[in-house]
């Protein structure tokens, strides 16, 4: 009965009249949101029950924080578009880091066979054109070039003997003309006695015998003229060889100087030189050791060297040969060097690969194309004498400049 009595008692309205005072902190709000009692304004008359929740709410924007919020997102979408260069924010300045230094490399290699007797330089040397690099053994070389003269001196006195030979043959003509004119002077001594015996032996004063014998006579006369005639013409013709001859011995003569010639090359390459001015690589040869023509035995480095940019075809519309261009370093700490467009390759790196593309079969898919274009460095720059082959830059060019 005590329970239900209590229970009866809690469903009875309460009068705020004679309802006790509660203390202050029976009258704080309780926590996730629950509705709590409040003391009426009328001094609790009223039995009306007010929630904490009715009387919540949002806080009221304020013209300043729709203006910061509004430029926050605009600096954001800025800042998107300018790192895309999307308009407005497009540059005339294309750039790539597919870009190297780039110069006339040059290999070093003998041009004969031999032992080296000397190496006169070390590694990393600066050496100007026409510096020894290399000594090779010239003992078989400068053998050779005697060799070769003394084959000169053959064939000259080969052709000497030659034009003693022309002069006797046309002596041996001239004497065959004289031998000539002696036969026709005899034959016409005979053929005149020929006719003074013929008559005799008519009126009988001389014997048909003495007419045979001048008859042979005159025969003998006329086949001497014959001879003496087949004989000049052996002459003529000996002094006709005798020319074509000389013409052989004189081009012997040449082969034998120009044998001459070739050996003195060879000893000559014996002495290997710097073509021009530059630094050598590591020295790879060593003294005592064999080397063969073509054997790789340093690099020469030039002094002038350029670079090579390598650009996507889409960033080459509004490039030309002339216009500014700079490039940044990477072995000199990303120092910025100045420059201009030297030339601009006439076709993609595709084009002049070992192995060219087939984009006929298969599926296709589309990439960007790389065209070189090679900026010149501009003089009177102290770091651009530390430039060197194979370095790496990052390389840019003002399409808006005039070229």
């Amino acid at each position: 009965m005590s329970e239900s009595s209590n229970n009866n008692e809690a469903q009875r309205p309460v009068n705020a009249d004679t309802a006790p005072t509660k203390p202050a902190a029976d009258v704080a709000a309780k926590s996730d949101g629950a509705a709590q009692t409040a003391v009426p304004a009328d001094g609790g008359k009223s039995k009306t029950t007010v929630s904490v929740a009715d009387n919540w709410h949002p806080p009221k924007k304020t013209r300043l924080k729709n203006a910061v919020i509004i430029a926050i997102g605009l600096v954001a979408i800025s800042l998107v578009l300018y790192a895309w260069k999307l308009p407005p924010f497009q540059s005339a300045v294309v750039s790539t880091d597919n870009a190297y230094v780039r110069g006339q490399t040059t290999v070093i290699s003998p041009q004969v066979t031999g032992y080296v007797t000397k190496v006169y330089v070390q590694d990393f040397e600066n050496v100007s054109a026409g510096t020894p690099l290399v000594q090779i053994d010239q003992r078989i070389y400068q053998q050779k070039v005697d060799q070769a003269q003394a084959q000169v001196l053959a064939a000259e006195s080969n052709l000497n003997n030659n034009q003693q030979s022309l002069t006797s043959n046309q002596s041996t003509v001239i004497a065959r003309n004289a031998s000539i004119a002696n036969a026709e002077a005899m034959l016409k001594k005979a053929q005149a006695d020929m006719a003074r015996v013929q008559e005799l032996v008519g009126l009988g004063s001389l014997s048909p015998r003495e007419g045979d014998q001048a008859r042979a006579a005159l025969q003998q006369a006329q086949a001497a003229v014959a001879e003496a005639r087949a004989q000049k013409a052996v002459a003529e013709q000996g002094v006709k060889s005798t020319h074509v001859g000389k013409q052989g011995l004189q081009a012997a003569v040449a082969q034998a100087q120009a044998q001459v010639q070739l050996a003195q090359i060879d000893l000559s390459n014996t002495t290997i030189k710097a073509p021009q001015n530059g630094r050598l690589s590591e020295i790879s040869v060593k003294q005592g050791q064999l080397v063969n023509a073509g054997t790789q035995l340093m690099y020469l480095v030039p002094n002038h060297v350029w670079v090579v940019a390598n650009f996507k075809e889409t960033q080459t519309a509004n490039i030309r040969v002339g216009q500014t261009a700079k490039v940044r370093v990477d072995a000199l700490g990303g120092a910025e060097l100045t420059g201009k467009v030297e030339r601009i390759a006439p076709a993609a790196g595709s084009e002049f690969s070992v192995i060219r593309p087939d984009n006929a079969t298969g599926n296709f898919v589309k990439v960007a194309q790389r065209i070189a274009v090679r900026i010149q460095i501009d003089a009177k720059q102290d770091l651009a004498a530390r430039l060197s082959p194979g370095m790496s830059v990052e390389a840019s060019v003002d399409t808006g400049s005039k070229p």
